[in-house]
């Protein structure tokens, strides 16, 4: 096979992979909205618009081990899986094999042995590169709390609540410190500790709106906590 021979198979690939964006899946949208995962379909739709991209973004460049940097999206991903036959369809259809999914990290690579470890800021970077825009807000969860919100702690009756001079910690079940606050959180972080879900709005004390969201935000993005609808 010639260079340009070579050239020419790699653009067919490449967009055969790009062919997979246009790929619909009412199904699964119709899912995340009866799950409660998300408040809209649109929501919906834009979660698994990230899905098929960092699918094709992982299928484009096997030299990294790409991983999973939104827990929605993550979420999103395994919510399609479930449904096997349309799934195993579209990987087929689109990447030739079963991309397989690992819970925030990359799907299973044929080149995995001698692949490089990726980071955020490489991510981000392939992502620019590869859809000419950058990272969509849907990728930082963090930024999707509102005081509507439904929000996933599965850690819950596991972790505990303790004071530090004018502080109070919220202590993984290791004893590690996930985080500090002002003493006015107290009732919020001891709420947060024992309840599995619940809504922003619900969090009881003192706090006002804006310091309610600020909280669970901060959980969200240290992934302590996770985001439902």
């Amino acid at each position: 096979m010639t260079v340009g021979q070579a050239n020419s198979v790699d653009q067919a690939a490449n967009a055969i992979l790009f062919e997979a964006l246009a790929y619909e899946a009412p199904f699964l949208v119709e899912k995340l909205v009866k799950d409660r995962f998300v408040e809209t379909p649109e929501e919906g739709e834009a979660l698994f618009a990230e899905v098929k991209r960092f699918l094709v973004l992982v299928a484009s460049d096997e030299r990294v081990i790409w991983d999973m940097y939104s827990l929605r999206i993550d979420e999103t991903w395994h919510q399609f899986v479930l449904f096997t036959r349309q799934y195993v369809d579209f990987c087929q259809r689109f990447f030739g094999r079963y991309m397989h999914h690992s819970p925030s990290n990359a799907p299973e690579s044929k080149t995995a042995p001698a692949a490089e470890a990726s980071s955020f800021a490489r991510f981000q970077q392939r992502y620019e590169e590869l859809f000419g825009g950058p990272l969509p807000s849907v990728w930082y969860d963090h930024t999707h709390v509102t005081l509507r919100r439904r929000i996933l702690n599965d850690r819950a009756g596991l972790l505990t609540v303790s004071s530090t001079d004018d502080m109070v910690d919220l202590v993984s079940p290791r004893g590690d410190v996930l985080l500090s606050a002002n003493e006015i959180a107290r009732e919020a972080l001891e709420f947060i500790a024992r309840t599995g879900a619940f809504y922003v709005r619900e969090l009881p004390g003192d706090l006002d709106d804006d310091e309610k969201i600020a909280l669970v935000a901060t959980l969200v993005e240290h992934k302590m906590l996770r985001l439902g609808s």
